[in-house]
């Protein structure tokens, strides 16, 4: 039988993900950033991929006829499978400006980060400091578990498992259960329709 290896807390019971206010702040700090850094930490905020399969991306990584980016799915157990994930038209056209300038001769197999892996994950921390995130949360993951979160309240629990690149649906699954910011406005829903109101003793 299939086990969930996900969970939304740690040991002591703190979250793992980014709320919605939370994300927002943090793509408000990267506009100051340069502009490969920008453009890293917004990649990873509109398609809540992995951190190394968005350091992962080549020149031709994007398909911009397509409007999409092209992620190699790190998680699996073979390498070579892949999924498209939308952007939305301003990120498109920011990053087809950086590869304008980045790219040299005829290497459309270049890479489009010359920063390392540890590098990336450092100014995201920065980042999420900046932006009063800390704790478990403040990570690349923490963006990625608030994304999954964000996108299954807006599109179909399948296209959110394709972004994701999950293997199974109960994995997405997992981020229905959310608590927090998100379930409360849920529950105002029915307070609202409920007619409770703060009067009430």
């Amino acid at each position: 039988m299939y086990k969930p290896t996900i969970s939304l807390h740690d040991s002591k019971g703190q979250r793992k993900y980014l709320n919605h206010a939370e994300r927002l702040r943090f793509l408000k700090c990267t506009a100051s950033r340069p502009v490969a850094i920008k453009l890293f930490c917004q990649l990873l905020y509109y398609t809540g991929a992995r951190i190394a399969e968005i350091h992962n991306l080549t020149v031709d990584s994007l398909d911009l006829s397509n409007k999409t980016v092209v992620l190699e799915t790190l998680k699996k157990r073979k390498r070579g499978i892949y999924r498209e994930i939308p952007l939305p038209d301003f990120l498109l056209e920011n990053l087809e400006t950086y590869i304008h300038e980045i790219k040299q001769g005829e290497e459309s197999y270049q890479r489009l980060w010359s920063f390392s892996l540890r590098s990336a994950s450092r100014h995201i921390k920065t980042i999420m400091i900046e932006a009063g995130i800390t704790g478990v949360r403040g990570c690349a993951r923490g963006l990625r578990h608030g994304f999954a979160i964000h996108a299954l309240d807006k599109a179909p629990i399948t296209i959110v498992k394709k972004w994701l690149g999950h293997s199974a649906l109960e994995t997405t699954a997992i981020y229905l259960n959310v608590i927090g910011t998100e379930e409360r406005e849920i529950a105002k829903r029915l307070w609202i329709n409920g007619g409770i109101t703060d009067n009430l003793t």
